[in-house]
């Protein structure tokens, strides 16, 4: 039996009620907040790759929350450039942890929202999954996940418009125990490569602690 979607608030701390839906499947052994593209260019919770792994996870035994970034859809706020949008991040933690109280976690971001994740430290994160990441949304300094232990698995399409393989790994050579793996044929959009990326996704999932 597929589990009901739950239609939630989340309260962040600086004040703002965000919309989110999570998935909670009786045999969760793993859990996931999904972080989506970029507000100022029609991102939302609903995207591509957020929706397609919001409902693909929960047969896999994940606990799954996807949300609006301020300012998006039925979310309070305004668009923060990528830092006031880390709050956005620790709210769905909040409710994550709630729900999936000491599972496994991983935030995974894509475009934008792999930016905002990555510039994410909490205790509750044990890796970080970052989809198709420009690098660019915020000041290098910003990217705080880079040297922290945790692991990190980077999906970067071969052909990405933004941040291709070889420039991902120019910037992300000092980060300590980071992947990178190279999605074949696609772009930063990739619109048919959805089920590789729950692939990578549920083996980077198997893997932490």
């Amino acid at each position: 039996m597929t589990p009901e979607v739950e239609r939630l608030t989340l309260r962040t701390r600086d004040g703002l009620a965000l919309e989110a839906e999570a998935v909670v499947p009786a045999d969760s052994t793993r859990a996931v907040l999904l972080a989506h593209p970029h507000p100022e260019h029609g991102g939302s919770m609903r995207s591509l790759v957020t929706s397609e792994l919001f409902r693909d996870l929960p047969g896999r035994g994940c606990t799954v929350l996807r949300f609006n970034f301020r300012g998006v859809e039925r979310s309070e706020g305004v668009h923060g450039g990528g830092r006031d949008e880390r709050l956005d991040v620790v709210a769905g933690l909040d409710a994550l942890a709630d729900r999936a109280p000491a599972l496994a976690t991983a935030v995974a971001g894509w475009s934008f929202g792999a930016d905002v994740s990555l510039s994410v430290l909490d205790e509750r994160i044990d890796g970080w999954f970052a989809v198709a990441p420009p690098l660019r949304i915020l000041a290098p300094e910003d990217y705080t996940a880079g040297a922290d232990p945790r692991p990190k698995l980077l999906a970067v399409p071969e052909r990405d418009q933004f941040n291709p393989p070889a420039a991902c790994r120019d910037k992300v050579a000092a980060w300590t125990h980071t992947e990178i793996v190279v999605v074949p044929g696609a772009d930063h959009f990739l619109a048919g490569r959805t089920g590789q990326l729950a692939d990578l996704l549920a083996g980077f999932l198997a893997g932490l602690r």
